[in-house]
């Protein structure tokens, strides 16, 4: 259903755009049979190579970047194909025509992509447009995996079933609210009881290559996609390859890439984007500093000690939301924390200023940080700046999130904030810092947005 939306949407955004630049450079144009013609043989066309770079993939939908990225590289090859065309045949194409129609084709399509994603991830939300899954694996992992989905429903999966491995009878128990079985023998079984649609394989050495094989032929009788899951935690699909040798695909994992000409890269456009962000909000910024100074007298700015990158330490800076004594108040209130893990969070803080709610329901105390980014201190995307008393509970595997420099925003800001546990907050750092990427970066800035506007988790 979602493939053939996007084959619809994608038609439309071409017919429109090739509309818009029939419109805006009609004096410029010459025959206009030829240009009309062309203007409706444009969906055509952009359907065609969509298609051809797979923009239309079941597997890419409802996550990730593939698709987006398809659809770039679909408007790349539509305009050198017309342009080597145009060349090859001596066409006098009209220049105008294609500055309008190819470009605006390209952004319309990624937004139209963007909202139906969107559609999907709310029809997901109310448990339709699912996948049914059976786990394979051992009891905590398949637990572990059982509840993640149940807690991100946008990835389109739901476990119905579990057959677990390792001591246990063959009857039937249940984790995680859904039903389970002991053994490996009875996976098709269990598939065909419960209509799955997928098999997912967690890591385990009792699930070998002849066991795996004899399964995806069981599988292949009703159509069951089967998938395993590497005892790899949080790594993204570009840092892993897999290369054959000696009859066995073996799984390569990269490292991350933490210096360098990308971190470079990172580096320059943080401060780029910081500095055009303080002169365009630098107005709002002397507003909200006002309504501080005025609503009860005391500094504009609160600043405190974080831990940077290595464990580097740095002055963060904020608005001001809370009462001048509020450091000094923090002992009192330690019995109503609702942070847990090492963080202290209480959702109504009596010491929280009026202006100062006002200011955290928008994330608009956050503005000064990028005076931290100027300096280097901080990044625009990142895991949280952490409190030196946070920094040092902090266990081995915890520590890794300290690789990267902090941001003003991150994966834990556009997943909850504030309403997230502990460990689920670490969890996105950690993924974070293993798959950090450019493209990432934008990701989570564009979501940022709506996350704001959300208000969710923001207290």
């Amino acid at each position: 259903m979602y493939v053939r939306k996007a084959v619809v949407v994608d038609a439309l955004c071409a017919l429109a755009a090739g509309a818009l630049a029939f419109c805006i450079r009609l004096d410029e144009l010459g025959p206009l049979q030829f240009y009309l013609a062309a203007t409706l043989l444009l969906p055509l066309v952009w359907l065609a190579i969509v298609g051809m770079v797979d923009g239309y993939d079941s597997r890419i939908v409802g996550i990730g970047s593939d698709e987006f990225r398809r659809i770039l590289n679909a408007g790349l090859i539509l305009t050198a194909t017309v342009a080597i065309v145009s060349y090859a045949a001596k066409a006098e194409l009209a220049r105008g025509y294609v500055v309008v129609a190819f470009p605006s084709l390209t952004v319309m399509d990624l937004f139209a992509r963007h909202a139906l994603r969107k559609h999907l991830h709310r029809a997901r939300e109310q448990g339709a447009c699912m996948q049914k899954v059976v786990v394979v694996g051992y009891p905590d992992v398949a637990t572990d995996l059982t509840t993640q989905l149940r807690r991100e429903t946008y990835h389109g999966l739901s476990v119905v079933a579990a057959c677990l491995v390792g001591s246990g009878t063959e009857a039937e128990t249940e984790i995680a609210g859904v039903p389970a079985v002991h053994g490996l023998s009875c996976v098709a079984d269990v598939v065909a009881r419960f209509g799955a649609d997928t098999v997912a394989v967690l890591s385990c050495p009792e699930m070998s290559g002849v066991r795996l094989r004899e399964l995806a032929w069981a599988l292949e009788k009703t159509s069951t996609s089967l998938c395993v899951a590497p005892a790899l935690l949080e790594v993204a699909g570009q840092r892993t390859s897999i290369r054959p040798a000696a009859g066995l695909p073996l799984l390569y994992m990269d490292h991350p890439e933490f210096t360098g000409i990308p971190r470079l890269l990172k580096a320059a456009f943080d401060r780029t984007l910081a500095f055009g962000a303080l002169l365009l909000l630098s107005p709002i910024m002397t507003a909200i500093a006002i309504a501080i100074k005025i609503g009860d007298g005391g500094p504009v700015l609160f600043s405190q000690i974080r831990v940077g990158v290595d464990g580097s330490t740095f002055k963060i800076f904020k608005f001001r939301t809370m009462v001048s004594d509020a450091e000094q108040q923090k002992a009192l209130l330690a019995a109503k924390n609702e942070g847990g893990g090492v963080l202290f969070k209480i959702r109504a803080d009596p010491r929280v200023t009026r202006v100062g709610r006002w200011l955290r329901r928008w994330s608009l105390d956050e503005l000064p940080q990028l005076f931290n980014v100027l300096s280097g201190d901080m990044s625009l995307v990142g895991p949280r700046p952490a409190l030196p008393e946070e920094a040092d509970l902090y266990g081995d595997h915890v520590r890794r999130r300290l690789a990267v420099r902090p941001g003003i925003t991150g994966l834990w800001q556009i997943n909850g904030r504030s309403d997230l546990p502990w460990e689920e907050a670490v969890r996105l750092d950690l993924r974070y810092v293993e798959n950090w990427s450019f493209m990432l970066d934008l990701q989570i800035l564009w979501r940022t947005w709506s996350a704001v506007s959300s208000g969710t988790g923001a207290y």
